[in-house]
């Protein structure tokens, strides 16, 4: 009687948050909930259009109202709510408002250039943004890193070659050589200039790469400054044939309506690089590159903002899971039959033989894997392809067969040698290129992380419970993470926030692959856990931890968050900790704190883009995560206890 006393609450919250997920489902199966990013994407959409002298005034005006409600009281814009204002964020958010008709006399534009000011102008902005400058004439060309197109002539055996760095990077990288190389000029058709923001005169500066301090920095930054200087000697017919291949590069990615890469960034340099090349605008090819950056517009009545990117196969592989660990107890046909929509939705999109980037270092691998937007070809995501993947199998039925080991293949096949997964890409570790002047973002790679490498875990520990020749890439992945474990116990949170979110991903990973609930490894991950809770039963981690590194801070938060209080659950209840009072309080916190509609707030950015650069918060995030830990926690202690 008192089992089914406590259990009816939770009954009726499982119940409500799963209903209202189902109620979000697209017609033909999938879910997609927005991906919010900082401030400086919807800057960067005004700054495009001023470039191209294409202005919506309407749409503008709306952005405009969005970048004025995240200005912090001291003037400046943060990478994440409640995070310390950034300079370059704040830099390109008081350019985009001054461009929209905003006074710099007025208060917010005061606060915003006296904080930029204090911090040294805007010539300590980010490469990034000094390249955003520099196109409007605001800073001369030196102020940014020499990046000729002729880097697309260089060997494979080059230090620096195209394959060395992330698919992200790429995408970015190759339409701006163009757009660098030729030192474009943006429209600007009513000449918004931002003097103001220097402390000294742009042209007279002469530190705009005072951030280079390590030997290795400045010696690379010695042989930039040297190639620049050789630059007028280049023949004009090799800058023609590097412009040429940049070109040929890009415009064979172009991926259609999901846009180069189907990241903002890389599909605006796309669209102004054709510019710069004298594409028309009523060209094919610039007209659906237009569209697919107006694709990423969040429109709300007065207000409207840019995502980086869209997150369908990722929300609906998640959303999936959840729905699939609450259907273990329920048995519902409708839910069942919703769920077979989704997994069908997602085994259409698996890609195949489609070329991409990855084959570069795994040429002779099928293809199996899924992008994380709507189309990616180029780009599949070995991190969702195993959170998909794992659904798939899960679903037990065998219409997906098939695409679970083409999957299993696929994932196999991605393993880097350290026994390790990386995003999108094999032993993606050169890591000297993070110290090249452009690469000021530390984000210039992709190699193998925690998190990652926890949900490819995840899914191989299911094959290779039919499938013994998936033990061996198994046990290296286990290796691998014990070696990467912290000392306290935790896991870094690459693509998550941060720690809560990385021991969460191992976790999951190490259940599914049987490693013993009592090994060590866990109970130190348990114990850091328990450690990290809040005194309202809660977990919350920030963002900052990606900027002070003190292992105390790790788990830390002034406040508890339904997304990590659900991850911390679904961690302990993996290492067999159902009956633990830190997990029932932590089901509490979530009973508590759930809203009439079933689902959770969470008013914190979630995860980061590249840490202690960019980050996101993921709208699905407080969705689906605390529902796939009360569905979790039920079947623990209720419906399969004994």
């Amino acid at each position: 009687m008192y089992q089914q006393f406590k259990q009816a609450p939770l009954d009726g919250a499982i119940s409500r948050a799963k209903d209202h997920l189902l109620s979000l489902q697209q017609g033909d199966g999938h879910w997609v909930f927005e991906l919010e990013a900082d401030c400086t994407i919807p800057s960067e959409y005004i700054l495009m259009m001023h470039y191209m002298a294409d202005i919506d005034e309407s749409l503008q005006a709306k952005i405009a109202n969005y970048l004025r409600r995240w200005q912090s009281q001291d003037g400046s814009y943060p990478l994440f709510q409640g995070g310390a204002g950034d300079i370059s964020c704040t830099i390109k958010a008081y350019y985009a408002l001054k461009m929209a008709g905003d006074s710099i006399d007025a208060p917010h534009m005061q606060k915003a250039r006296e904080w930029i000011l204090a911090q040294g102008g805007a010539a300590k902005a980010n490469v990034f943004t000094r390249i955003m400058l520099a196109m409007f004439e605001q800073i001369p060309w030196r102020g940014v890193p020499f990046i000729p197109v002729e880097i697309m002539l260089l060997p494979k055996w080059f230090p620096f070659h195209l394959d060395k760095v992330s698919y992200w990077s790429r995408t970015v990288m190759v339409p701006l050589f163009i757009l660098c190389s030729y030192k474009v000029k943006a429209r600007n058709p009513h000449q918004v200039h931002v003097r103001e923001l220097f402390v000294t005169p742009p042209e007279l500066e002469k530190n705009y790469f005072s951030h280079v301090t390590t030997p290795l920095g400045k010696a690379i930054l010695g042989l930039e400054r040297f190639g620049r200087l050789l630059e007028p000697l280049i023949p004009g017919f090799v800058r023609k044939k590097a412009t040429e291949k940049a070109r040929d590069w890009f415009l064979e990615r172009l991926n259609g309506y999901d846009g180069l890469g189907a990241i903002f960034p890389a599909m605006v340099n796309a669209y102004e690089a054709m510019d710069y090349l004298g594409f028309p605008k009523d060209d094919e090819r610039v007209r659906v590159a237009r569209e697919a950056i107006d694709r990423l517009l969040v429109i709300d009545g007065d207000s409207a903002y840019c995502q980086p990117c869209v997150s369908p196969i990722w929300d609906t592989g998640l959303a999936a899971l959840a729905l699939q660990e609450v259907d273990r107890y329920e048995q519902d046909d409708t839910t069942r039959e919703q769920l077979k929509h989704a997994l069908r939705w997602l085994a259409s999109k698996q890609l195949s033989d489609e070329p991409g980037d990855w084959q570069v270092k795994r040429p002779n691998l099928p293809g199996g894997g899924w992008a994380f937007q709507y189309g990616n070809s180029w780009y599949p995501d070995v991190d969702d392809s195993a959170v998909v993947a794992h659904a798939l199998y899960q679903a037990q039925d065998s219409e997906f067969d098939e695409n679970v080991q083409r999957a299993g293949v696929w994932i196999g096949g991605m393993q880097s040698s350290n026994g390790g997964y990386g995003a999108f890409d094999v032993d993606n570790t050169h890591y000297y290129l993070n110290y090249i002047p452009f690469a000021d973002h530390g984000a210039l790679l992709d190699p193998p992380t925690a998190d990652v490498s926890g949900r490819c875990l995840m899914f191989l520990g299911k094959l290779s419970e039919k499938q013994p020749e998936y033990r061996p890439l198994m046990e290296r992945c286990i290796a691998y993470l014990r070696k990467e474990q912290e000392a306290d116990g935790s896991w870094f949170g690459r693509w998550g926030t941060n720690y809560i979110y990385g021991t969460w991903s191992v976790l999951l990973g190490y259940e599914t692959a049987g490693v013993p609930k009592d090994d060590p490894s866990v109970r130190r991950a348990v114990a850091w856990l328990k450690s990290k809770q809040r005194a309202d039963g809660g977990w919350g981690e920030d963002n900052y931890t990606y900027h002070d590194t003190r292992p105390e801070l790790r788990g830390e938060f002034h406040t508890s968050t339904a997304f990590q209080t659900g991850l911390a659950l679904m961690a302990l209840l993996a290492a067999g900790e159902a009956e633990s009072p830190e997990v029932e309080a932590g089901v509490e916190f979530l009973l508590k704190n759930q809203q009439a509609d079933g689902f959770w707030k969470d008013e914190c950015f979630t995860a980061p883009g590249f840490p202690k650069v960019f980050y996101l918060k993921y709208h699905g995030y407080d969705k689906f995560f605390p529902l796939w830990a009360l569905a979790r926690y039920r079947n623990e202690r209720y419906a399969f206890a004994a």
